[in-house]
């Protein structure tokens, strides 16, 4: 197992991890099978769209 030759620092493991951001989904208008418009995330349209969701 790897372990790291030496402590990182607070400064420096706050710094990397304040640079780090998740991007938000791209969200795609679906109609679904009873009628209702909806927003969803572009990997769920498919779901949606066969009423499993």
């Amino acid at each position: 197992m790897a372990v790291p030759k030496r402590r990182t620092s607070r400064g420096n493991t706050r710094h990397r991890r304040a640079r780090w951001k998740a991007s938000a989904p791209d969200l795609v208008p679906v109609t679904t099978l009873d009628g209702r418009e909806v927003t969803v995330p572009r990997r769920l349209v498919a779901a949606y769209r066969r009423g499993l969701l």
